[in-house]
């Protein structure tokens, strides 16, 4: 059963002071912890792609980067996963997968090893030392958006300066994807990712926006105009259908650029459905 989320008037704003409070009681609440193998890929890929640099700066000199995965659910499949992919690119990794319920983390106990383990804990990180990857994928979905904003700032308290946060959403086999990336300074960029084929438009995927983000697809907020600009742009590129689904994306994505969208200019990351803008474009606030 799904809780209810813990209402911002309850914490401290300072991340220090609600960790003290919070000592013996984990800070948020028990979710629905509901996963599917593979369904995290995109994201995955994308913190082992074009963030692999935070890993390598916090493993030297001589440094073991750590990795959270924060609120991994009832079965610790994305931790496993996320372990597998990190520590391709950075053998050194250590990750530990973080659930609010006991029972949960006592299930994944017997999967520990060197490189991976599981506690129990929630936004305060309960961790030696500060992450330089932390993922919440499909928690704070779950929560009140009055909620967000403390959340945000507790996890990225317990980040490394070169740390990242990424709280996201996905569909239930990881087809649509969304996520916002934060450092210590806050939200810095929010990323799409799609499948090509499992989408009519691009704004499809505005059931899988961010909590942050969700509730303001409406006429006149940024969120909502960046979709429809992205929707233009994908049937302004019909004739390229023809070439497939990848070179229409890619062209969109090129014209996003040329209108002067503040996107990341990667041809790389385009061609596997996935499209990153700074957070200033979409900022509700």
């Amino acid at each position: 059963m799904v809780q209810r989320a813990q209402r911002v008037k309850a914490a401290s704003a300072d991340p220090a002071k609600h960790r003290i409070r919070q000592r013996g009681k984990p800070f948020g609440n028990v979710t629905r912890g509901t996963t599917n193998p593979n369904r995290l890929r995109r994201v995955d890929r994308w913190l082992a792609g074009p963030q692999a640099w935070r890993l390598r700066k916090d493993q030297a000199p001589g440094g073991r980067p750590l990795v959270v995965d924060l609120g991994y659910g009832g079965s610790p499949t994305t931790a496993v996963e996320l372990y597998a992919r990190i520590h391709a690119v950075c053998p050194d990794v250590h990750v530990t997968g973080i659930e609010i319920e006991p029972e949960r983390v006592r299930i994944a106990k017997p999967l520990e090893h060197d490189g991976l383990d599981f506690a129990v804990g929630g936004f305060e990180i309960p961790v030696p030392g500060h992450a330089t990857m932390v993922r919440a994928f499909n928690v704070l979905r779950q929560y009140d958006e009055a909620d967000v904003q403390l959340i945000w700032a507790t996890v990225c308290a317990r980040l490394s300066p070169n740390g990242i946060f990424v709280d996201g959403t996905c569909d239930e086999i990881g087809q649509r994807s969304t996520w916002v990336a934060l450092d210590r300074k806050g939200p810095g960029s929010l990323t799409i990712s799609m499948r090509f084929g499992a989408f009519d438009l691009p704004s499809d995927v505005a059931e899988r926006l961010p909590k942050a983000l969700i509730h303001h697809n409406v006429p006149g907020q940024k969120i909502h105009g960046f979709l429809q600009a992205l929707d233009q742009h994908w049937l302004a590129g019909a004739p390229m259908a023809s070439f497939g689904n990848r070179q229409r994306w890619m062209l969109m994505c090129q014209k996003m650029y040329d209108d002067g969208w503040p996107v990341v200019r990667a041809p790389s990351r385009w061609r596997l459905g996935e499209l990153s803008v700074a957070w200033s474009a979409v900022n509700p606030n």
